[in-house]
């Protein structure tokens, strides 16, 4: 087997892993996530994180990993306006925050924004 195969066979892996949650009692709400993110979606968080659009990006962080139990989207990319304007923004600010104290990814986008 070659290294690209085994790469990809351990992403795929980690990509069906079961969902985590997280209780949101005042949405009355849980919010399933999954621990790992493909590197597209990442680099959009990257990018916004690194031209100093943090609001942005943390918003963009749960439109692109907030699922419902099924395992689909639980927003869309056109709740961005409503999530940055009409929604509590320590809500958004904790919701992510425990995502990604469970992510992979974490370390990764600190990297990326102290650099």
């Amino acid at each position: 087997m070659k290294v690209i195969e085994r790469a990809t066979s351990h992403f795929r892996t980690k990509l069906s892993e079961g969902m985590k949650s997280i209780d949101v009692p005042e949405w009355e709400a849980k919010v399933y996530f999954k621990t790992t993110i493909t590197l597209k979606e990442q680099s959009k968080l990257i990018e916004l994180a690194s031209s100093g659009k943090q609001v942005e990006a943390l918003v963009e962080s749960l439109i692109v990993k907030a699922r419902n139990e099924d395992g689909t989207k639980m927003f869309a990319p056109a709740d961005k306006v409503v999530l940055m304007n009409e929604v509590d923004p320590s809500i958004i600010v904790r919701i992510v925050t425990e995502m990604n104290s469970q992510m992979d990814t974490e370390s990764d986008l600190e990297a990326v924004e102290k650099n």
